[in-house]
């Protein structure tokens, strides 16, 4: 009989263990779960704001191009930095009857900067206003001008094409000393 006493004992020690150890494992599990839950929400945030700053730059260039694209009305142009090297402008023609009015958009010291300009002004890329902090920012356009390539450099870079539905606008390569008005013609203007 004593044997079957000390059967019931640990019975009733299993009893008591088991649950325990069940809810332990509960626990564990659902510690685990927010420890990964955690490290999810933390990679989809650093993701997020690495694909912010080359998205929204891409995304408002693009809608800054779409105002403006008419005849002649959007171009490349290069011009001379502060180092020496010539640095890409997308010039956007604005339209406006009271002048010859443009917008300049450049990367230029580490920023995405725009400057609406009189280009007789005088004003130069220094004195344009930052729009967004960005890794790097390069614009070209296609020989016959058709064609638009915006692209940003560093984390969350990335590409944009567009296709412009005017006829094409020219592309310029502004070079200091080129020849009297600082300017010489790479593309056509899209009337031969």
């Amino acid at each position: 009989m004593r044997e079957k006493r000390n059967t019931g004992n640990r019975g009733q020690a299993i009893q008591v263990i088991f649950p325990m150890l069940l809810f332990l494992v509960f626990v564990l599990c659902a510690l685990f779960t927010v420890l990964i839950g955690g490290q999810v929400y933390e990679n989809l945030n650093r993701r997020s704001e690495e694909n912010f700053d080359g998205s929204v730059a891409l995304q408002y260039v693009a809608n800054k191009v779409r105002q403006g694209d008419r005849s002649g009305g959007v171009r490349v142009m290069q011009m001379p930095g502060t180092d020496g090297t010539d640095i890409p402008v997308l010039e956007i023609g604005s339209g406006l009857e009271e002048g010859n009015y443009v917008t300049w958009i450049y990367y230029y010291d580490g920023n995405i900067c725009e400057l609406f300009t009189d280009p007789a002004d005088g004003l130069g890329l220094a004195d344009g206003l930052p729009i967004l902090e960005c890794g790097g920012f390069s614009v070209s356009q296609s020989e016959d001008g058709k064609l638009l390539t915006l692209e940003t450099a560093g984390e969350g870079g990335g590409r944009l094409s567009l296709s412009l539905r005017s006829e094409a606008g020219t592309c310029l390569n502004i070079h200091s000393g080129a020849s009297d008005s600082g300017m010489t013609e790479a593309g056509g203007d899209g009337d031969e």
